[in-house]
């Protein structure tokens, strides 16, 4: 029974001066968790409690599903990562150190390579396979920005499971088998969420899906299709565009386009030249950017902008990308800012990105690399030719689906859960093979599946939360019941403590608010704050042999008999 005379909790009546998001404010407020540092935060008991019960649930499904529970260590040595490459390939993200002899460690941002080398050290035939395994532990990844409280912190909680196959036939059912377990989990924790595609990003693979949990303040933005059912994340979102036929058009031809260093005073000096007609879709935007060093244009239509992240997850490879600066301009003496153009790319030695909306043989006014000065008719694969094709602008609402080209829904979102199919990429890379029924060596076919744990915790109170606090599912609660006792005299006391033995004593935990001194409408508010599914009032209604009962959720309230209240509350907590 958690006693409130005891309890390690304080509640805040403020909210913190760094909360973003409803989640944040209130877990601060309700005593759930408090910060330490950037993107860093200790829990308190209640938030223990709670997480623990979403670990509960998750770990009841997995073993449901047949998977098996291990348990690497957090501090891991340099030799696995070095050889997947992923040492260097998580750029700053990594948290690095090294040991008094000078060897090389990490703070582990995700286990592949451990899973990988534990079955390699285990298995060595095509029987003892297929084999799914997981975790539940703590991840470190050193995020630029981390925000909105445990929702994008540097040290968080996550389960992660792996599946090992002999062939992709295999691959394909222990991944419908991780999907299915996942839909279990997420209806069990009653979350609202979809299914959407994904890229794999740094983690590789081939077949990746997110469950996404939608919140007006998530992180990620996805796309449905009200008519077929499409769904994706914005970097997974495919844009069909066809080549054009470019013979018809004219050459290109150079216009002197003074003070027009933008796309609105290029589209306004056109439209005023040549009768109108223009928008911004007809000019050609080349943003330039550094990418590991190196320097890249990458080309999307004058009215949309560049999304950077879509742009690095579909590109693949790329550590570190940024915006160019007035150094890198001034290492390449042939771009003129605000004028710039594909045309002249090759012989600067940038590599030239284009989106799918840049397709061949389409027409664009675009820079022609010298100061106030643009090119027309400048057709992609005469003039100019992209080094790749990768999926950079910015999607938007009424872009067309890629299947039924119905126009689609945007919505925002928090990445709950994501499923790779890794392929043999770990396993090649730390030789994890076994033989098969014809004793040739074969590599093994993984894949990835991951759960953020603390996220979720954001995610159910950004879901369920009102204007007066949290407010948890039944199986999630610090507690199912939370009683209050209110008034000066002991017989209110002395019938809480009561009723809450007996709640106990039924399997109903139990948050006990026995403070005395403290008045009704503190206790009141503490209660809707910390957001237990059942409030239950002992006091004035003692003078009619009554105690309150509210359900916290929907706010409906009624007075029961104290005589069988217990057994009448605990059939309440189990209807909800």
């Amino acid at each position: 029974m958690l006693r409130m005379s005891t309890l390690f909790l304080r509640t805040l009546r403020d909210d913190p001066a760094d909360a973003e998001v409803a989640s944040h404010r209130l877990l601060v407020r309700a005593g759930y968790i408090r910060r330490i540092g950037a993107g860093i935060y200790s829990w308190l008991p209640l938030g223990v409690i709670t997480l623990r019960n979403i670990e509960r649930v998750i770990r009841e499904e997995m073993d449901a599903a047949g998977f098996q529970e291990v348990h690497f260590p957090s501090l891991l040595p340099r030799e696995p990562y070095e050889a997947t490459n992923r040492w260097e390939e998580y750029g700053p993200s990594l948290f690095r150190l090294q040991d008094r002899k000078g060897a090389d460690y990490l703070l582990g941002p995700t286990h592949e390579e451990m899973f990988t080398l534990m079955v390699k050290g285990e298995y060595s035939s095509y029987k003892d396979l297929p084999l799914s395994i997981y975790q539940i532990q703590t991840k470190f990844r050193d995020e630029a920005r981390p925000r909105s409280g445990i929702i994008r912190g540097r040290e968080f909680v996550m389960k992660d499971s792996y599946s090992f196959d002999i062939d992709d036939a295999g691959l394909d059912i222990s991944y419908q088998k991780h999907r299915d377990a996942y839909v279990k989990t997420f209806d069990r924790l009653g979350m609202k969420y979809n299914i959407v595609r994904a890229v794999s990003g740094a983690m590789g693979g081939s077949k990746s899906e997110e469950f996404l949990a939608p919140c007006p303040t998530g992180e990620d933005t996805y796309v449905l299709c009200p008519s077929c059912g499409f769904a994706a994340n914005v970097e997974a979102m495919i844009t069909k565009v066809d080549a054009v036929d470019s013979s018809a058009t004219p050459a290109m031809e150079e216009l002197d386009t003074p003070n027009t260093p933008t796309i609105d005073s290029l589209v306004a000096v056109l439209n005023e030249r040549f009768g109108g007609g223009f928008t911004g879709a007809h000019t050609l935007k080349n943003v330039m950017l550094m990418a590991d060093g190196k320097a890249i244009s990458v080309l999307v239509p004058g009215d949309r902008e560049v999304d950077l992240k879509r742009f690095q997850e579909n590109c693949g490879g790329i550590h570190e990308l940024r915006t160019f600066e007035e150094a890198d301009f001034a290492q390449f003496p042939g771009l003129v800012k605000g004028y710039i153009g594909p045309q002249d790319a090759q012989a600067l030695g940038i590599t030239v990105y284009a989106d799918p909306r840049v397709a061949p043989g389409t027409s664009w006014v675009t820079g022609a690399n010298k100061i106030n000065r643009h090119a027309r008719n400048v057709v992609n694969g005469r003039d100019f030719t992209p080094d790749a094709y990768i999926e950079s602008a910015e999607v938007r609402a009424g872009d067309a689906c890629p299947e039924c080209a119905t126009e689609v829904v945007i919505d925002r979102a928090i990445e709950i859960g994501h499923i790779f199919q890794l392929g043999r990429k770990y396993a090649q890379a730390l030789s994890l093979t076994v033989l098969d029924q014809n004793g040739k060596s074969q590599v093994v076919t993984m894949g990835s599946y991951g759960i953020g744990v603390t996220r979720a915790v954001a995610a159910i109170a950004e879901q369920t939360y009102d204007e007066i606090g949290l407010n948890w599912p039944v199986d999630l609660a610090p507690a199912k019941v939370h009683i209050v006792a209110t008034g000066k005299e002991d017989l209110p006391f002395d019938t809480a403590e009561s009723i809450a033995v007996e709640l106990e004593s039924l399997g109903v935990s139990v948050m006990l608010d026995d403070r005395r001194g403290t008045s009704p409408g503190v206790k009141f508010k503490d209660a809707e704050l910390i957001g237990n599914p059942v409030i239950v009032v002992v006091g004035k209604s003692l003078e009619q042999g009554n105690v309150e009962v509210r359900v916290r959720r929907t706010g409906d309230k009624q007075e029961l008999p104290l005589t069988g209240a217990a057994r009448a509350i605990a059939s309440l907590v189990d209807s909800l």
